[in-house]
Order: C-alpha cells, then structure tokens, then sequence
C-alpha cells in the first residue's frame, strides 16, 4: 500500500501543478468573455434605487460593486433603475467582452396627483437588511440601518407588497387595510435551495 502511494506521490504533484497553471487562466478567460457594469449615482436616492438588469432584480445601485458587481455576457441588455416617487430610469447598453460600462444614474421625482384621504399604516420588518421591500411595485427604502420601518399606503383597496434579494426565495404578500388601520409584516426571507423549517401537512 505504501509503496503505491510512493508511486502516485510524483503525478500527484503534476496534477496540482497542472490545475494551479490552468485555474488562473480560465478564470481570466471567463472574465474575457464577460462585460462588467458599473454603477454611479449622485445622490442618496440613485444610491438606495433598487436595480433591475433585463426584468431580474439584482440589488441596490450602493452594493453592486465588488463581490456583488454586475458581470454580463455580451450583447444588449435593459437596466431599470426604480425608487418610490420617482420616475424609472432605463437604459439599452451593449455589453462587449472583457470591458467595462459604466451607467450613470439620475433620478427624476415622478408626477404625484392628489393625495386620498383614506391611508392605513404599513410597517415592515424583513431579515436580511439588505432586502429590498416593494409597495405596489414601487421600491421602498424604509431604512439605512434597518430593512425596517413604515409608511401610509394611500387608498383603499388591495395593495402589493413583495421583498426580494438575490439568493432568496421572494416573499409577496397582498393586504387589504381599512381606513387608519396598522398592518405590520415580520418575515425572515429563504435562501434558495434551503430545506423547509417543518414536514408538509
């Protein structure tokens, strides 16, 4: 026994010799072959924007940098780029290989009609912090700190709420407040793949 060991010793070493040259250089061929997107806003609303690459929601505009930069393979894609009371910013870009884009966001403060006399109060609390919460499709940013807080939901009616993070399982929920009612939502998202908490039935 030992002495196959002795044997396999020597081509062992060719082996990881042979992996450590050639890791490298497929992850630099990966990287040749995506295009990176990087994101730049003047402010703290474009920075709290929650961005959306060809109808998939990647994060928040602040965190799309380092390990959680937007890689993209070439060709042309849609950025949207949403925030509560303001108007989506939307770009076409053509993504090349191995290059860099940056996007340049600017949000406009959208249009408000008039205000309706019925509200109820929202509060949400949602673990991880850095989820995004969505009110009627409407990015929300309830906190810096927290991915907590409240706010009115205007009108009665059924309203939307939908917390996304990439890696996690979305969590949507509608609610049917009354006028000056409080409805509050605690939830902690899933990852995706994650085993269930209990048995089914």
């Amino acid at each position: 026994m030992k002495k196959a060991l002795r044997s396999l010793g020597p081509l062992l070493w060719v082996v990881l010799l042979v992996c450590a040259w050639l890791l490298p250089a497929l992850m630099y061929a990966e990287n040749d072959v995506m295009g990176e997107i990087q994101f730049k806003g003047k402010s703290h609303v474009e920075k709290t924007s929650g961005v959306w690459v060809d109808g998939g929601y990647v994060g928040y505009l602040k965190e799309l940098k380092g390990s959680k930069k937007v890689l993209l393979l070439p060709g042309e894609h849609v950025i949207s780029v949403r925030q509560d009371g303001y108007q989506d910013f939307t770009e076409r870009i053509l993504v090349q290989p191995g290059q860099k884009e940056l996007v340049r966001v600017a949000m406009e403060k959208a249009a408000t009609g008039p205000l309706s006399d019925v509200t109820a109060t929202v509060k949400i609390a949602v673990n991880p912090s850095r989820a995004a919460v969505f009110l009627d499709g409407f990015s929300w940013d309830t906190s810096e700190s927290l991915r907590t807080g409240s706010r009115d939901a205007s009108g009665a009616g059924t309203h939307q709420i939908r917390i996304a993070l990439p890696g996690y399982q979305t969590f949507e929920t509608d609610i049917n407040p009354l006028a000056n009612q409080n409805v509050e939502i605690k939830t902690d998202l899933v990852m995706n793949g994650a085993p269930l908490a209990g048995p089914l039935g």
